[in-house]
């Protein structure tokens, strides 16, 4: 049986399709890669919110999904849209890498720097934790993002762990900085591998529970209180409590909410974001 995977075409992209690919490959089954340009990577000047919608990395993929192009989309589970697209689902999470944000070029933040970085939500935070930053645009793939910040005189750019880790860039982070001072985008760490509606049985085996469960609680109380990654809000489970937060985009106030139900939780943030 030939199982057609779609991923974005990006070196990242290209290298979690693979590592998600081993885990579905089984006697019988032929795996073949489908690279997939999206609206996200043709685009790459215009701030997210400029392009469309949250889920600019992730249409092209599930369009292809729909139209029966491809088998199995595997997404990053932070680009995905807090709900799910009619007629798709989340098959499998497999187990989740470091979901934490990782400061590139500096050991920590110091006041007045420079950095770099595209999210809203890494912003909002940021600034909350020092004020005197100057926050720059810095949108691109990893190894953009990482040779701009000396192009530009940056003195650091802010990454995804995970990301850094799979490309074995590991030595680029100066500082990973715990959730509590910057709370992760849902979902950041894991991948999700996406399938039409039933045929989930395609990639069951590659799904981990536990995985399952945080991001499934994370993106259930981004869903819930209407943001994601064009809003700074932001929602992380440690194992043993779910912590969100909503902030105003320069961080001159943040609120953080912690508890075991993520729509107690989104109810208690929905009172600063109505």
């Amino acid at each position: 049986m030939l199982v057609r995977v779609g991923s974005r075409g990006s070196r990242l992209a290209l290298t979690q399709a693979e590592q998600a690919a081993e885990r579905l490959r089984r006697p019988g089954v032929e795996i073949a890669l489908v690279p997939i340009t999206t609206a996200g990577d043709r685009d790459r000047t215009k701030p997210f919110g400029q392009i469309g919608e949250r889920g600019v990395f992730v249409k092209e993929l599930e369009e292809a999904l729909l139209g029966g192009r491809i088998d199995v989309a595997i997404h990053s589970a932070k680009d995905m849209t807090s709900t799910d697209t009619e007629g798709l689902a989340v098959g499998a999470y497999p187990p989740r890498e470091d979901p934490r944000d990782a400061l590139c070029g500096a050991a920590a933040l110091r006041p007045g720097m420079r950095v770099g970085t595209a999210s809203v939500r890494r912003r909002a935070q940021l600034l909350a934790l020092e004020p005197t930053l100057s926050i720059e645009p810095l949108r691109g793939n990893i190894d953009t993002r990482l040779r701009k910040r000396g192009e530009r005189g940056l003195d650091a750019v802010v990454l995804a762990a995970c990301g850094l880790d799979r490309l074995r860039l590991e030595g680029e982070i100066g500082l990973r900085f715990d959730p509590h001072q910057l709370l992760p985008e849902a979902g950041q760490g894991a991948l999700a591998l996406q399938v039409r509606a039933g045929e989930e049985s395609l990639v069951v085996a590659a799904d981990d529970p536990e995985t399952r469960r945080r991001v499934e609680a994370e993106r259930r109380c981004v869903a819930l209180v209407g943001g994601g990654c064009l809003a700074p809000i932001a929602a992380h489970h440690d194992g043993t409590a779910l912590t969100a937060l909503v902030a105003d985009e320069d961080g001159a106030w943040l609120e953080r909410r912690t508890g075991d139900d993520p729509d107690a939780v989104a109810r208690e943030l929905l009172a600063f974001v109505s």
